[in-house]
């Protein structure tokens, strides 16, 4: 099993920053992907971010420019640095890792919230 702690979720002003991250633990072997997904109330969970062990990047349309996906991987701990808020990037956010085997693991979601 793999544990995931999520932090840096808050209430910001439209054109402001946040920064979340996630720390992974257990069983962590195998991970190859770390990510972001976020969910609206209403809404499906999309996509918004992600990294592989080889740094490669991949980011939704709506937040390509805006948000940057990075990791460390010696903590085991994926960051998203989030700036140029916009309130349709209100939602809870969550981690995503995955592992070689397709074991996928989720965090419990952090609450990101911008007005306008």
């Amino acid at each position: 099993q793999v544990q995931l702690v999520e932090s840096g979720g808050g209430l910001v002003e439209a054109g402001g920053s946040l920064r979340l991250s996630c720390a992974a633990s257990g069983n962590i072997f195998m991970i190859n992907f770390m990510g972001w997904y976020r969910q609206a109330p209403g809404k499906q969970r999309e996509a918004v971010a992600g990294i592989t062990n080889g740094g490669s990047t991949n980011y939704a349309d709506s937040v390509k420019g805006r948000f940057v996906a990075s990791r460390d991987n010696a903590k085991n701990t994926v960051y998203l640095q989030m700036n140029n808020l916009k309130p349709e990037d209100t939602a809870v956010y969550y981690c995503n890792v995955r592992k070689m085997n397709g074991a996928n693991y989720w965090g419990q979601g952090t609450q990101v919230t911008v007005s306008s």
